[in-house]
């Protein structure tokens, strides 16, 4: 199809001078057209004619265009306004940019009708309002938005925080922070993995916030990184991804998150500054029980060591004393072993909790008989 700009840009220079030519007569023939131009102006005519720029013409023509008036009526041409002729050259694609705006109306129509159905899916989705969950993956980003939400904190704070002692750069950014929190009157408990305890930087940190009455304890396992600021907004940890958190507003997940840091607030035991020997062999001990369940549930070195803060070659050192401690010459072996101990261990436990049981009952129904040569109430023993 003709396109007037970019043809227009293209006319050759016969053409050009053709269309000047054509324009100064009302009609002019090929063969006076040529002699006029000194050359041959068949291709301009055809040039000219696809542009729209000339028109067929027939009739005398002038004597003043070599025509005789009294001869046979020739085939000329005559020029065409440039304007007319982008009218004629446009009008196809009038007609299809109509009927594309058309098309498009009539879709837009049948997805508006989608509308209602879709605002009233996100009313129930978002109950808890816009961006109820939210994924950051960017570092800066995240710890931009955690300050923000500590700033933000009028209430409380509560945060968990896995795999043992924190880094001194990490702690040196939330001293600052978690103070002036907690100079505003914000409420303020964490919860750390025992061995966050033998972290010299992670203790000094503790010393300083809880001066200022934080609370801090400690657990064994089953803690997962979270942050939960006024009980409506929480950072929960995405998997395999530590850079990356997921942003909670939806009250229901919230409240869990609230529930799942009191459990674990619960069993935790209070994170001390100066452990003593007592203390530390009680942890130290907690520690191995845990290493024990784990490493009886088939869990590899590595997975442990992670999952309770340490060091895969302090994982390693725990679980060789425990292997020697049962005799096992393998990990396998170690497992089963442990498993089988644990099995008999949870059976005499439940014998024991049901002879304790039978007994209270029968001393509640049977009350012991009373001793002969007893005295009454208010009376004299007997004699034999």
């Amino acid at each position: 199809m003709y396109m007037p700009s970019d043809e227009t840009d293209q006319l050759s220079s016969v053409a050009r001078r053709l269309y000047g030519y054509a324009a100064e007569r009302h009609a002019f023939s090929e063969t006076e057209a040529g002699e006029a131009l000194g050359e041959s102006v068949g291709a301009a005519i055809a040039e000219l004619a696809a542009a729209h720029l000339i028109q067929p013409r027939s009739g005398p023509a002038s004597a003043a265009d070599g025509g005789r008036p009294d001869g046979p009526a020739p085939m000329g041409w005559s020029a065409v306004s440039p304007r007319a002729a982008a009218a004629r050259s446009l009008a196809p694609l009038a007609l299809r940019a109509r009927e594309t705006h058309d098309e498009m109306d009539r879709l837009r129509d049948r997805l508006d009708d989608l509308l209602p159905a879709y605002e009233a899916g996100t009313d129930l989705r978002d109950r808890g309002g816009a961006n109820a969950l939210e994924l950051v993956t960017d570092p800066a980003a995240l710890q931009d938005l955690i300050g923000e939400l500590i700033a933000s904190a009028e209430s409380e704070v509560l945060t968990c925080h896995p795999g043992g002692g924190r880094s001194p750069a990490t702690l040196e950014g939330a001293v600052v922070r978690d103070e002036a929190m907690l100079a505003r009157g914000v409420r303020m408990r964490t919860l750390y993995q025992h061995t966050a305890r033998y972290s010299r930087p992670t203790a000094a940190y503790v010393e300083r916030v809880t001066a200022l009455g934080s609370q801090v304890r400690t657990v064994g396992d089953g803690l997962m990184r979270m942050i939960l600021v006024d009980r409506h907004t929480g950072l929960i940890e995405v998997q395999d991804d530590i850079k990356a958190a997921l942003v909670v507003r939806e009250p229901n997940v919230v409240h869990f998150m609230a529930q799942t840091f009191e459990r674990c607030w619960a069993e935790a035991e209070p994170f001390s500054t100066t452990v003593g020997p007592d203390q530390a062999r009680s942890i130290s001990d907690e520690l191995r029980q845990t290493i024990v369940r784990l490493l009886a549930e088939g869990l590899e070195d590595k997975v442990i060591a992670r999952r309770l803060g340490m060091s895969e070659r302090t994982c390693q050192r725990h679980i060789a004393e425990i292997m020697r401690a049962v005799g096992a010459k393998s990990r396998f072996q170690a497992g089963f072993l442990l498993s089988a101990t644990a099995a008999a261990t949870a059976a005499t436990a439940a014998s024991a909790a049901t002879a304790a049981t039978a007994a209270t009952r029968t001393a509640l129904t049977h009350p012991p008989a009373e001793a002969p040569g007893s005295a009454a109430p208010g009376g004299t023993a007997e004699t034999s």
